[in-house]
């Protein structure tokens, strides 16, 4: 039984060297500081909790088609957009919660624009009090500024994102 289950707990990631594992963990950490200090700033909302896991992919894998600026964009804003929707014709619903996920999955695959840490963003919209205001502020706000400050980290590194056309 241990050989059928080996397969399970086998490490698929490749090895990352320890500096560029550094380098995004800082990525990571200055990007979330950068929202909560112009959150602070600005008076205006521009962080929730899916975005620390979209920093996982920008700052982590940079090179992965789900952390491309279309994807990490378009997925938060489909998802949460139909996060809101369920939330205004299922208000408190469970079913609606889960059909709300289960459709921003479809949504994103449908428009190959899938991000998955933007599949949180429907319970996000569920669990809170957050309107349609909140589209702006932090659902697309925020995502630009998290693409905007990986493409400037990456700009001084040998790491190439986005992605080119010619690949």
């Amino acid at each position: 039984m241990k050989n059928k289950l080996a397969h399970f707990w086998r490490r698929h990631q490749a090895a990352t060297p320890f500096r560029t594992a550094c380098i995004a963990g800082f990525g990571g950490a200055c990007a979330i500081g950068v929202l909560l200090g112009l959150s602070y700033v600005t008076d205006s909302l521009l962080l929730m909790a899916p975005f620390g896991a979209t920093c996982v992919l920008l700052f982590s894998m940079p090179k992965s088609p789900m952390s491309q600026p279309i994807n990490v964009l378009l997925g938060h804003f489909l998802s949460s957009l139909v996060g809101l929707l369920m939330v205004y014709y299922f208000p408190g619903s469970g079913i609606g919660i889960a059909l709300s996920v289960g459709l921003a999955i479809a949504l994103m695959s449908v428009f190959r624009v899938t991000h998955p840490p933007a599949g949180a963003d429907p319970i996000v919209f569920a669990m809170s009090d957050f309107g349609w205001q909140h589209l702006f502020f932090p659902v697309i706000s925020g995502s630009l500024m998290l693409i905007l400050l990986a493409w400037i980290m990456f700009k001084r590194t040998a790491i190439v994102y986005p992605l080119s056309v010619n690949r």
